[in-house]
């Protein structure tokens, strides 16, 4: 059985292994449904919890279509713009509602998608990129002062060892878990703020 140092230790070790899609990467040629798939695949593989998972299949990306958050290909090609909303879509979608990402979509695609007078998505992306691969230190600091915020908890009350262990494990989750929360609520009231009228009932 780990101790919560050793998990501490995996968690940040993960996280300085994920790699971003540079956007570099992102192919220039428009590509098929099946090459879309393969690419995301390999490029955020290590992003999933389990070996099995897929990142992106057909279902899920006729899915996005069907909700409005993807534009539709061109002669069922698609390109590196559609590739750049997928990537903003894989890790969106398991934190907000498909309703939600189609509201924080519709300027971004209305203004700057396909056309000459809106910013390049390419540009757009590195900009977000860039912001992001800065927050990371700012984010394994957090993790480990949480983690050593609840490595003081439930002292003295007469817990065993194995037990103890467990429930400052319990403590740092819970911890994570409220940040998490908020910042969820916070994402949630700024894309209501997108809208003038009241929120609506969230697709699942």
């Amino acid at each position: 059985m780990k101790t919560n140092e050793e998990r501490m230790q995996d968690v940040l070790k993960h996280l300085d292994q994920l790699n971003h899609i540079k956007p570099d990467t992102i192919p220039n040629i428009d590509l098929y449904m099946d090459q879309v798939t393969t690419f995301m695949d390999e490029h955020l593989k290590k992003t999933k919890r389990y070996p099995e998972d897929k990142v992106l299949t057909k279902t899920m990306i006729n899915n996005y279509a069907k909700n409005n958050l993807l534009p539709a290909p061109v002669k069922k090609k698609y390109a590196k713009e559609h590739m750049v909303l997928l990537i903003f879509i894989y890790y969106f979608k398991n934190l907000i509602s498909f309703h939600d990402i189609e509201q924080l979509f519709r300027p971004l695609t209305e203004k700057h998608f396909s056309s000459s007078n809106g910013l390049p998505f390419e540009e757009i992306y590195s900009a977000i990129l860039s912001q992001e691969e800065e927050e990371l230190e700012h984010i394994k600091d957090d993790i480990i002062q949480k983690y050593h915020h609840s490595s003081k908890t439930f002292e003295g009350k007469g817990l065993e060892d194995g037990d103890l262990e467990y429930m400052r494990l319990f403590s740092w989750i819970c911890e994570l878990s409220f940040d998490v929360y908020l910042k969820k609520q916070v994402i949630e009231r700024l894309i209501d703020d997108l809208g003038d009228t009241e929120p609506t009932k969230k697709k699942k």
